[in-house]
C-alpha cells in the first residue's frame, strides 16, 4: 500500500494575495506533484502576501499542525526588500539543507543569468522538509524535474530526485515517483519492494 502524503503549497505575492492576478504557480505545482507522484495526495494550499511574520506562521502551523511532510513555497526569493520568504524559512527552520537552493541556481543558470540572484532556500523543521522555489511555472518544473533531451532522457537532474530519501531520513512517509517524470534516488537498501 502506498503511503498517504500531505503536502503543503504556499503562493507568497502580494499581488496574487489581493486578487491583482491569479496565482499560477500553485495550480501548476498541484498538477506537477499529482503526476511525478504515485501516492495519494492531501494538498493544503495558501496565497499569502510578502509578510515574514505571517510566512513563518503559515509554515509552522503546515509542519506543525497540519504534518505536511513536504512544504514548497512560490515567489519571494530574490533580492529585492519585500522578497522575505528564504528570510521567513530560515527563521523557522532545525537544520539547513543548503544543497537544493544550490542545484536550483544551477538549472535555472542554463536559461537565464538572473538566476544568481535567486536566495532559494531548502530546510527541515521536525520531519518536513520546506523548499523555496521559483515563481514562475516553467521554472518550478524545470527545477523539480529537471532538463530531458529530445530523447527523453535528463540532461540535468532536478531536485525533486532527492526529495524522497530526504523525507525518507527524517522520519516522513515513503514518497513513490513516476519514473517517466522523475526518478527518484535511493541507496539499494533503502528501496522498498513494489506492492501488488
Amino acid at each position: 500500500m502506498t503511503d498517504l502524503v500531505k503536502i503543503g503549497l504556499i503562493s507568497i505575492s502580494d499581488r496574487a494575495s489581493k486578487g491583482i492576478y491569479q496565482d499560477e504557480g500553485l495550480p501548476a505545482l498541484e498538477s506537477w506533484l499529482n503526476g511525478a507522484l504515485k501516492n495519494p495526495l492531501t494538498i493544503v494550499s495558501r496565497v499569502i502576501p510578502d509578510e515574514q511574520a505571517l510566512i513563518e506562521t503559515t509554515l509552522k502551523e503546515f509542519v506543525d499542525i497540519e504534518g505536511c511532510a513536504v512544504v514548497l513555497t512560490t515567489g519571494g526569493t530574490g533580492p529585492a526588500p519585500r522578497d522575505v520568504t528564504p528570510d521567513a524559512t530560515l527563521a523557522i527552520a532545525d537544520r539547513v539543507m543548503d544543497g537544493f537552493g544550490e542545484r536550483m541556481r544551477q538549472i535555472s543558470l542554463r536559461f537565464v543569468p538572473t538566476a544568481i540572484l535567486s536566495r532559494q532556500v531548502a530546510v527541515i523543521r521536525k520531519q518536513s522538509l520546506v523548499i523555496n522555489l521559483p515563481g514562475q511555472p516553467k521554472a518550478i518544473k524545470e527545477t523539480l524535474e529537471g532538463l530531458k533531451g529530445a530523447d527523453g532522457k535528463p540532461l540535468e537532474v532536478g531536485i525533486f530526485a532527492a526529495v524522497p530519501y530526504c523525507v525518507d531520513l527524517i522520519g516522513g512517509p515513503y514518497l513513490e515517483t513516476n519514473d517517466d517524470v522523475i526518478k527518484a534516488f535511493r541507496p539499494k537498501s533503502a528501496i522498498r519492494p513494489a506492492v501488488l
